[in-house]
């Protein structure tokens, strides 16, 4: 079945589709959302999170503006923010002994890998250094364009024109795979 076949039985509902909708995004959105939460426990969390607001919101997606995944890819990293940003998540972090984090180192080159088995990490190594460096922060860290804008010394508009003209160049290097 085609990505266009599924979505026609997603917007008919067919929960069978959105199985297998699900196994096909799943890790790769996991991947994601564990770079940023580096959390298993909230990232499951947030991974169920993001299918139900897909399920809810699919008539949203328009294929005009961008390809289904990361239309998904964008509900995912802002869901993951939303919950790093929450007063829940950052009272839960206070006062955590070391032990809680071990996981993490063990955990880290799976999710690097997993990232790159997606290729991402390939087509962004292709671009200047300052675009990385703002893609790295912007799309794997996290942080919004004014905290882009004081970590990297520069002022927020230089940040969102750089941004752009980042995106734009990775566009032109997808197009030519």
């Amino acid at each position: 079945m085609t990505q266009e076949e599924l979505l026609v039985q997603i917007y008919k509902k067919d929960s069978n589709a959105f199985t297998l909708l699900y196994d096909m995004y799943s890790k790769s959105l996991y991947g994601i959302i564990f770079n940023l939460v580096k959390d298993k426990e909230e990232s499951e969390d947030i991974l169920q999170e993001v299918f139900v607001k897909i399920w809810k919101n699919l008539d949203s997606y328009n294929d005009s503006k961008g390809r289904f995944f990361t239309w998904i890819l964008n509900i995912a990293r802002n869901a993951s923010i939303d919950r790093l940003r929450s007063k829940s998540h950052n009272n839960s972090k206070k006062n955590l002994s070391a032990d809680n984090f071990v996981h993490i180192l063990d955990h880290n080159t799976s999710v690097t890998n997993k990232i790159d088995a997606i290729g991402i990490k390939e087509f962004i190594n292709k671009l200047k250094p300052k675009c990385i460096r703002l893609i790295d922060l912007l799309f794997f860290k996290g942080y919004t364009q004014q905290e882009a804008s004081d970590e990297l010394e520069i002022p927020l508009g230089t940040v969102k024109t750089q941004n752009r003209n980042c995106i734009n160049e990775l566009r032109t290097i997808l197009q030519v795979q």
